[in-house]
């Protein structure tokens, strides 16, 4: 199983071109249910979680042919079988996303309860109900959702909690639903955005993506497209926090500023100069960061995808800073591998206070899940001597490339197989 070796101690500098979006193109492989058609896709990010989806599309019958440009052709002129096995699930929650366009395009979907990161229960009742509110028959034995309908109808459908994969999947049925489907309390994550620009240049129509008021009238069939995946909001945020822990100065390329106001609020609390070009972020710190306290919440407000990269920062910080997770219940994971390097932090609740120490020392950690094992690459940046983080699969899910990405701005860091 492979490893990262890192020898702390370099202050990054140099350009580190962002890869599309994981957590856009999982939804938008999907949508290629929805249609007879190809859809090609531009800027598609080789990550694992990436290869799993198109696997699990490739077994329920849709053709799939990658090309060496970072772009994949999809093809689901007919599908050989309307079940999404245990199997290819288990290891990505984001795999419930082929129920909705299955159901909406076929009439039937059979998909296997998900499984994924231990960060959270992330329930999927609300997809259900969602789907049973356009008319749906559903039932869920054997651990698989089995779901059936003649043409779904258009609702209003109010969801209880945010949930963005909740939002995508009724978006995604609605677009071939009789009438028209109101998503109230809707994700408005730039995902979402992007995965309802997606359907619109399919011949979907959908208005207020992006607001927590979503409206989409049903048509009678999708068309082919080509589209581009949109960077990704939180690698961008990752080597930003990296630069600003190492005190360097780094520039982002192939990203959007718009998609990162929150995070970039809090970089420059934290001490970091910031510059904005139209494509380009450039951070440069020149001191130690300030510590900067911070509460996630769904979008716009401060994603929990960043809340262990901030808690790394502030280990080494000048001062005292919280941080409050109200999303996921199980992730703090990560303060223990934290601890291991020489972080001083106490949990209370679901809260975590976070005293910056003035150094940390390299040892052995375990990343536990996707985000957990980034904070860990950043803490192992800084830290004296070289941290081994073991099971790296986690960051090979959602982080394309990170130790060569790493190397090119002057990090000494390898990959062990």
């Amino acid at each position: 199983m492979d490893k990262l070796a890192i020898q702390g101690g370099m202050s990054l500098s140099g350009e580190v071109r962002i890869s599309g979006a994981k957590n856009a193109a999982l939804p938008i492989l999907c949508a290629g249910l929805l249609t007879a058609d190809k859809l090609h896709l531009g800027n598609l990010p080789k990550l694992k979680d990436i290869s799993t989806s198109l696997t699990l599309l490739g077994h329920i019958g849709m053709q799939v042919c990658l090309n060496d440009q970072g772009g994949v052709d999809l093809h689901a002129a007919e599908l050989s079988r309307l079940e999404a096995p245990y199997e290819l699930v288990k290891t990505m929650r984001a795999s419930i996303l082929v129920l909705g366009p299955m159901l909406a395009r076929y009439g039937e979907a059979k998909v296997s309860l998900p499984g994924g990161c231990a960060i959270g229960s992330r329930p999927v009742d609300l997809h259900i109900k969602g789907l049973q509110a356009m008319g749906a028959e559903i039932h869920i034995e054997h651990g698989y959702i089995h779901a059936k309908a003649g043409r779904l109808q258009g609702a209003r459908i109010f969801m209880d909690t945010v949930t963005v994969t909740g939002t995508e999947n009724l978006m995604m049925a609605a677009t071939l639903a009789q009438g028209v489907t109101v998503l109230e309390n809707a994700a408005r994550e730039p995902e979402v955005v992007d995965l309802a620009d997606c359907l619109i240049a399919m011949g979907a129509k959908i208005s207020g993506a992006g607001s927590d008021t979503i409206t989409i009238t049903g048509v009678d069939s999708l068309h082919g497209a080509s589209f581009n995946i949109m960077p990704d909001r939180i690698e961008t945020g990752t080597y930003l926090v990296a630069a600003a822990m190492t005190q360097g100065k780094i520039k982002i390329t192939h990203t959007r500023a718009d998609t990162l106001d929150a995070v970039l609020d809090k970089l420059r609390e934290a001490g970091a100069e910031i510059e904005l070009g139209e494509n380009s972020i450039t951070l440069s710190m020149q001191q130690r960061p300030r510590a900067v306290s911070l509460k996630t919440a769904p979008y716009p407000a401060f994603p929990t995808d960043m809340q262990a990269q901030f808690m790394a920062m502030n280990c080494i910080a000048d001062g005292v800073a919280t941080v409050t997770e109200t999303i996921f219940e199980n992730r703090f994971m990560h303060v223990q591998e934290m601890r291991r390097l020489g972080a001083n932090i106490e949990i209370e609740g679901n809260t975590a206070v976070i005293r910056g120490v003035d150094g940390l020392q390299g040892a052995v950690v375990m990343a536990t899940d996707l985000r957990a094992s980034a904070s860990l690459v950043l803490a192992a940046l800084v830290a004296e001597g070289e941290t081994t983080i073991e099971r790296i699969y986690h960051i090979d899910r959602g982080y394309e490339c990170i130790e060569e990405k790493f190397s090119q701005v002057g990090a000494r860091i390898r990959r062990v197989h």
